[in-house]
């Protein structure tokens, strides 16, 4: 009788994922929820209009885009924690992908921009149901800092116009938008310049001060103050937002509008799902929750599709407001769905009192938020610790800044599998030999004064595919032009987890041609799938069952059978247990030769 219900609950919990963490949800864990909410929701106000300005977007997107597509994921993601909405890296790709398309804040602008949501979405929610959640551990965590980092500096330079009140052309390649910049700097309107100098101090004060308190939003109405104060006359405003919740919205389906959105839909899907996972992750790790990547993809699938229908452009994991939910003490993902829900609430109040907000207030906020974006932290970590990982994270970050942004992230992708596959395609191959110094003649380094010179005993840690057959190969043939009387080779295969057909057949010509020279390939330790991967593809009778070994100890003890006994008679090394039953004639030999004739 309990067994039914149990599989029934388990199997809908699979297509509704928020009823494994429903039962949760009491009055102990209302309360931290809902203190977490309101605080999200009062950060996600100056944070979401932000974001849609560096979108191109009018302001209330990036509001609406906080409110559904946050609700969705929380209830079909895996994570307690993340909360879903505009992201910075990823409103500067809408802006660069849609902005040759159309005239940014026009009604066309958002109609792509929420079509790119829904293309979005289909990637994400298409790689979750095909389980290829994996894809996420294969792009190196140095393509999303280094592009965040680059996208932080596109910001800065977007938002130069907007701070000192200067005419910078819309669409200026980074380079000629600072060379505008520096050319007209006599042209700095000094009213709109101290207007956002004053918000971005009222802001950084706050973070340092008081970082439990609303800041930017605090930041804003100090900088209107100021704005009123000094007389905003002439100063560009932001002007009223509609004073309602999320509309309805239909995606632009048309063959050419998908086929121009196609390529930055696909890279603001790969980037997104990279971003939610790693920031779902590491707040995990804290938490000690466990992260269903397969489950994160669909989830922001569903948010962006849902959001489309819904008036939002892209959306992803925040950091900022991830980590202030956690911070916060968050328990269940409701705190989420009530960020979500006040966020609609201050919309209804706040929406008309944006008509009074200078844009000058706006870009100081968004150069703080774009500040924040530069991770400084792991930038050094990865300069100390790897060459390979610097190099990625420099290659995407130049290419932000100087190519196409979706072609940056995917440089930056392939770069990542691109080393991934080149450590992959050398596994260690380390020569071993018995310790005849130790009591169990424990396995060790090879040192070849004292090796077996017949017998040549190998380690491999790493798996024989297609990729890898060329260094090993081309290794065991090194060893034979080398050690040209070690026609003996045992590979201790306990490191080796998987072999392809590629492998297999290098296996099997290598223990062909050593069979020919009068020696042999043996393996021991063999894991059983890589056993069962020979067997099934019929390599077992080619390589020889009888070459392959369970333990070490058995196969030393078969090989030194058929190994040259008069060879083994003049060995000085002697560090097989075996070799002490052979005797030493070396001894013998010297003596004669030294005998007079």
């Amino acid at each position: 009788m309990t067994t039914r219900p149990q599989y029934v609950s388990v199997l809908w919990a699979r297509f509704f994922p928020f009823l494994r963490w429903w039962p949760l949800v009491n009055r102990e864990t209302l309360r931290p929820d809902l203190t977490a909410g309101l605080t999200n929701a009062v950060v996600a106000l100056p944070q979401g209009m932000a974001f849609a300005t560096i979108a191109g977007l009018p302001p209330i997107y990036g509001l609406y885009t906080a409110i559904i597509p946050a609700i969705v994921a929380a209830l079909f993601g895996s994570s307690r924690h993340l909360v879903t909405g505009p992201a910075a890296p990823i409103s500067i790709v809408v802006f660069a992908t849609i902005s040759p398309l159309a005239e940014p804040g026009s009604e066309h602008f958002v109609r792509l921009a929420i079509t790119m949501a829904f293309l979005a979405g289909a990637y994400q929610l298409i790689l979750g149901l095909a389980r290829l959640g994996a894809l996420a551990n294969f792009i190196s965590h140095s393509v999303v800092v280094g592009f965040t980092a680059g996208a932080a500096i596109l910001i800065i330079t977007t938002q130069l116009k907007h701070y000192f009140g200067m005419h910078i052309p819309e669409g200026e390649s980074f380079l000629h938008t600072w060379r505008d910049f520096f050319g007209q700097l006599e042209a700095i309107n000094w009213r709109v310049t101290v207007v956002g100098t004053a918000t971005l101090i009222s802001a950084v004060l706050f973070m340092v001060l008081r970082p439990r308190w609303p800041g930017m939003l605090l930041a804003m109405i100090i900088g209107s103050l100021f704005a009123y104060f000094l007389g905003n006359e002439g100063m560009s405003l932001v002007g009223a937002l509609p004073r309602d919740l999320p509309p309805l919205s239909l995606p632009h389906y048309a063959l050419g509008s998908l086929k121009s959105l196609g390529s930055g839909a696909l890279a603001i899907a790969m980037f997104g799902l990279v971003s939610a996972v790693s920031i779902g992750r590491s707040i995990a790790l804290k938490s000690r929750q466990r992260i269903d990547s397969n489950q994160e993809f669909i989830g922001q699938g569903l948010a962006n599709i849902f959001g489309s229908f819904f008036s939002s452009y892209p959306a992803s994991g925040s950091f900022t407001r991830s980590g202030l939910n956690y911070t916060a003490g968050a328990v269940t993902p409701m705190s989420a769905i009530f960020a979500a829900v006040a966020l609609a609430l201050l919309v209804l109040l706040v929406a008309p009192l944006m008509a009074y907000l200078p844009i000058s207030v706006m870009s100081a906020i968004i150069l703080i938020a774009a500040y924040r974006l530069i991770d400084v932290h792991h930038i050094r970590t990865i300069a100390r610790t790897s060459k390979r990982e610097t190099t990625v994270l420099i290659a995407t970050f130049l290419a932000t800044l100087f190519v196409e942004l979706e072609f940056a992230i995917y440089l930056g992708m392939i770069l990542s599998l691109v080393f991934y596959l080149m450590r992959t395609s050398r596994p260690q191959i380390v020569a071993r030999a018995p310790n005849p110094n130790h009591p169990t003649r424990r396995m060790s380094a090879e040192d070849t004064r004292s090796s077996c010179p017949q017998l040549k005993i190998i380690r491999i840690d790493g798996s024989l595919f297609y990729g890898a057959v060329d260094h090993v190969h081309n290794t065991l043939q090194s060893y034979s032009e080398t050690y040209p009387e070690q026609k003996h080779v045992l590979i201790i295969a306990s490191g080796i987890n998987f072999i392809d057909v590629a492998g297999a057949e290098m296996l099997v010509q290598e223990a062909e041609r050593r069979r020919a020279l009068g020696g042999g390939l043996y393996m021991a330790k063999m894991k059983p799938e890589a056993y069962r991967i020979l067997e099934r593809g019929g390599y077992l009778e080619q390589f020889g069952r009888e070459n392959i070994f369970v333990s070490k100890a058995e196969a030393i003890a078969e090989i030194f059978k058929r190994l040259d006994r008069q060879v083994c008679e003049h060995c000085t090394a002697r560090i097989f247990t075996e070799c002490q039953q052979v005797p030493y004639k070396g001894e013998a030999v010297r003596a004669a030769a030294k005998t007079p004739g």
